[in-house]
């Protein structure tokens, strides 16, 4: 609301997001601040109603910048308990056959098993509470349940943010109980949103953080928890695929990691530069999991959680500018998973690592923010995670050149040859990569068995997904003709398939007309419609404070 009377207060550093990023950066500030016995306020806020309970991975965790920042991680308890024992790649040829790939015609890059570090199969979520139990016992105060909604930018510098208000009515008038937002300012503000955040989408635009990079690309991570028969557990085999049922110009891949307590976590990952508009991401994950590959380890299990959230996953290539006059993007964010190892919790750790020293180094000397910090770029091109970044600039790219076929084998080699063939682009935006729906053939997936395929809204049921009803609608329409008008002939409206919540539909109004319809109460949170919408129209902001998802072990 304009022209409100907010509360201000006053820390040194506000970082937006309590995942792996944004807590590795709290954690590494105050570890410096009390090294040096100086004085140093930091504050977390996360929309999420817990930290954790919007965190969603796969996860095969590397701990490389979790021993940088914690050195004794094990004896403080940290959740790696399933090591990586054994990696499986099939190549799913049909809806029954497959062929394992020999280990030596996987890039080196997908290995989990073997070398010079162990690595697990964990919950990012739990490891984010694990983190935020840490930040706290080293003075970092945090605050779930609260989520920005503005950047506050003065003679153009990012001087804090702004929590949004609480007791909105759906028609923007106050209700019982209304409370207002409250500035939080900051001399730096780090933006650790993850995959696509509202805010760092505003900042990059403002400051022109993406000029002369690629346009980023993303992929819909869909992911489910599955409790299985001690029979078919092994834990800590990883299994990965590709191929059926995703056709030749959609690159995407499936994981289903063998975790603790007798439980295995199965996800597919599409990326969203997908051609076919008749395509439903959530719909190629449920059939997906009948196949031989995958339904030897879930028969006879029962499905305990869902959830769905986009990553970014464009590389080197489209990482932006990640400094600008009073504050950072660090982690997903700006775009720092390595998808050509399928990871992203180690590097966006170490970029919140770099950034709290580079953020620490400046206060120390006095510095009242609102300054970029170059040496923050200098510190970050000379890490690990950079140069890991760089060496598969290629990697997503050629997948999208080249097919999965092509682009593997082109990645393949190009590993083999130290990096040595010529850097691939892709220039094309996601959403431009949608053709028109008369240009394929309508897909008619086949019914849920509800054994192992299940349908849209069962499954947000098991996502834990809630928001007060009587809010503003955070999904906002720039022009709400569009979708009818304009998506419905051309693409068939594809929002009502790449959703993976049932949050869109077109239904008959009361004359018999199509209507667009927003069940905004359903979304998962996973930013799919703010990038795949081939109009641009659509543009996630974030609801009330503790909507959305709750994760259990996500």
């Amino acid at each position: 609301m304009e022209n409100v009377e907010r509360d201000v207060m006053d820390f040194d550093v506000v970082i937006v997001g309590a995942g792996p990023s944004g807590l590795a950066a709290a954690c590494r500030l105050m570890q410096q601040a009390n090294e040096a016995q100086q004085e140093l306020t930091v504050c977390v806020v996360e929309k999420g109603s817990e930290v954790g309970a919007h965190i969603l991975s796969g996860a095969v965790f590397e701990p490389r910048a979790l021993a940088e920042l914690f050195p004794d991680w094990q004896e403080r308890g940290a959740p790696l308990n399933t090591p990586a024992i054994r990696d499986d790649v099939y190549l799913l040829k049909d809806a029954q056959k497959a062929q394992k790939l020999p280990n030596s015609l996987v890039p080196k890059s997908m290995h989990n098993t073997g070398g010079d570090m162990t690595r697990y199969v964990i919950s990012a979520g739990n490891l984010c509470r694990w983190l935020a139990e840490q930040a706290e016992e080293l003075g970092v105060e945090i605050f779930p349940g609260f989520a920005a909604q503005e950047v506050i930018i003065e003679d153009d510098a990012v001087r804090g943010i702004i929590i949004g208000d609480m007791g909105v009515a759906a028609d923007g008038t106050p209700k019982d109980g209304y409370m207002p937002g409250m500035e939080l300012r900051a001399k730096y503000t780090l933006f650790a949103e993850g995959a696509r955040g509202h805010l760092g989408k505003r900042l990059i635009e403002h400051f022109s953080l993406d000029a002369g990079r690629d346009p980023q690309h993303y992929g819909i991570g869909l992911k489910e928890l599955w409790d299985v028969p001690a029979d078919k557990h092994e834990p800590g085999l990883v299994v990965h695929g590709s191929g059926w049922p995703l056709g030749k110009s959609t690159p995407g891949g499936w994981f289903l990691y063998h975790a603790e307590n007798q439980q295995v976590v199965v996800g597919l990952i599409m990326d969203l530069s997908y051609q076919n508009p008749w395509l439903s991401p959530f719909d190629e994950f449920q059939r997906m999991k009948h196949h031989p590959a995958l339904s030897q380890y879930l028969e006879g299990g029962k499905r305990v959680a869902y959830g769905a959230r986009a990553l970014t996953k464009g590389g080197f290539n489209c990482l932006p500018k990640m400094t600008f006059a009073g504050g950072l993007l660090i982690g997903c964010d700006a775009g720092t998973l390595n998808f050509s190892k399928i990871k992203g919790l180690h590097t966006a750790m170490k970029s919140g690592l770099v950034a709290a020293e580079s953020v620490f180094e400046a206060l120390k000397t006095g510095d009242e923010g609102a300054q970029e910090l170059t040496s923050f770029t200098q510190k970050w091109e000379a890490s690990w995670a950079y140069t890991e970044l760089k060496e598969s600039a290629s990697f997503g790219p050629a997948m999208h050149k080249y097919g999965t076929v092509g682009g593997g084998a082109y990645n393949f080699v190009n590993q083999l040859l130290g990096n040595k063939l010529p850097t691939v682009h892709d220039t094309t935006t996601d959403h431009g990569a949608l053709k028109p729906a008369a240009e394929f053939e309508k897909i008619n997936y086949p019914k849920p068995d509800g054994k192992l395929s299940f349908d849209k809204l069962s499954s947000v049921f098991l996502s834990n997904t809630n928001h007060e009803e009587d809010q503003p609608c955070h999904l906002r329409l720039d022009d709400s003709e569009i979708p009818i008008q304009h998506n419905l002939p051309k693409f068939a409206e594809p929002a009502q398939r790449y959703c993976p919540a049932g949050v869109y539909e077109v239904v008959e109004d009361n004359a018999g007309q199509p209507r667009f319809q927003i069940n905004f109460q359903n979304c998962v949170h996973c930013k799919t419609c703010d990038i795949k919408d081939p109009a641009q129209n659509i543009t996630w902001v974030a609801p009330e404070g503790g909507g959305g998802p709750n994760y259990p072990n996500m």
